[in-house]
């Protein structure tokens, strides 16, 4: 038998529907901002989108509302599930209960629970704008304020958790993944996304893997005249040569040939290149690139010499092979380009043994072993334990690498190619 309404029974279906729709507002602010990235609330702040200045100071520190808004959801859901008991009993007696049990698993789950967040999901940007001035509100309410952070702190110390939290740091594979989901979507263009990949690794990347090894250099002798190193300078095609003594470990200056053009026309060209060189910087082979760039910069130097933990002179680095670093080969009207990697076909390429491995790996999509060796040459060093003839050939990783040209004691080009074994796989 169902009982008459009374005025305290309406009262109660007002709260009840107050608290419910306080509570379905509610989760939906708690999906859309715990959803809302820092790069997307700037994004959204640089495009003036109303409430987004807001949205940007919430996100930024997440621990703030996230507390506040769970509190208050579980304080509205509580309440509300209380009192619809109470006026279920009151107006239904007994199987009034069983009623609102069903009522509040399916009603208030389905409407005040999953459409609030779902419609969140599928509007992020509308629903974090128009959620982000409420949470700041409800966040600088001060009772509910003090009373998460009481009962917060409550369960860290029943957890034992102490220091923040490093969940909310990005990684650099996160970045790639947002970088390659851009891709997909189509926001970026594979360019932009090359250059992107380029900038994260460009920060792990040391001196050794892109300076110009020491037998490739191409140096001055600090007894030659003006004249003659100008020459020597032009035959070779480098603006910037070092400037050595009684060695190549003997690094004492940087020669610049348009130093030596104007010493030239100044009527100089008999006096010795020592008296026109510039000084020269000394890195150590293991200095980060982006470090060594900032250095460049502030230093105002392009070309430095590269120096082993011995002191000895393993190569030399320029400005242009960093910034190589980050959008590719730079070639001019003056340079003999040659490819470092060149596809045969067939699951074939020919590279160049100063090629480094992290590049092989990107073009052959595989992973090769890691040691003291950058390059394609150390690899194949390592491996066969000894300088292999033209023509040998090694197994690694699947591939079968082969010998084709020796310089001295250096290998200069290899055959990479894939086992069938491995295209089989």
């Amino acid at each position: 038998m169902v009982a008459a309404f009374s005025t305290g029974d309406i009262g109660l279906i007002i709260a009840v529907i107050v608290l419910l729709a306080a509570s379905g507002v509610l989760a939906m602010a708690e999906t859309s901002l715990v959803r809302m990235s820092k790069a997307r609330a700037k994004g959204l702040v640089d495009d003036g989108r109303h409430g987004a200045p807001t949205l940007a100071r919430l996100v930024e520190h997440p621990q703030d509302f996230l507390n506040p808004v769970l509190l208050c959801v579980l304080i509205c859901q509580l309440i509300s599930a209380t009192l619809i008991g109470v006026l279920a009993d009151n107006l239904f007696g007994p199987f009034g209960i069983a009623a609102a049990t069903l009522f509040e698993v399916v009603v208030i789950f389905v409407i005040f629970e999953a459409v609030p967040k779902n419609w969140a999901v599928h509007h992020p940007d509308t629903a974090a704008l128009w959620s982000a001035p409420l949470v700041a509100g409800v966040i600088g309410f001060p009772p509910v304020r003090w009373i998460s952070k009481i009962l917060i702190g409550l369960a860290n110390v029943l957890i034992g958790h102490t220091g923040e939290s490093a969940a909310n740091l990005v990684t650099e594979s996160e970045l790639l993944a947002m970088a390659d989901v851009a891709l997909d979507d189509k926001v970026i263009e594979r360019d932009e996304r090359t250059y992107i990949g380029s900038v994260i690794e460009f920060g792990d990347t040391v001196i050794r893997e892109v300076m110009v090894p020491r037998p490739d250099m191409a140096t001055l002798d600090a007894e030659l005249t003006v004249s003659a190193a100008l020459k020597e300078a032009l035959e070779a095609g480098f603006s910037r040569l070092p400037v050595c003594r009684d060695s190549v470990d003997d690094v004492v200056g940087v020669a610049i040939t348009k130093d030596l053009i104007k010493a030239e026309h100044d009527g100089n060209g008999d006096g010795l290149v020592a008296s026109h060189m510039r000084s020269v910087k000394f890195l150590p082979e293991t200095k980060r690139l982006g470090a060594t760039m900032r250095e460049m910069q502030q230093h105002r130097f392009h070309l430095a010499m590269v120096v082993d933990e011995f002191g000895s002179t393993a190569g030399l680095v320029t400005l242009e092979d960093l910034i190589e670093e980050l959008v590719g080969e730079i070639t001019d009207e003056f340079d003999e380009e040659e490819a470092g990697i060149h596809p045969l076909g067939e699951g074939r390429w020919r590279v160049a043994g100063r090629v480094n491995l992290d590049d092989l790996s990107s073009v052959v999509e595989a992973t090769f072993p890691e040691g003291s060796w950058d390059t394609v040459a150390g690899l194949v060093l390592d491996v066969a334990g000894r300088l292999p003839a033209v023509g040998e050939s090694v197994t690694v990783e699947g591939f079968t690498v082969t010998v084709e040209r020796v310089q001295g004691r250096r290998i200069d080009a290899v055959v990479v190619e894939r086992s069938e074994r491995d295209d089989q796989s």
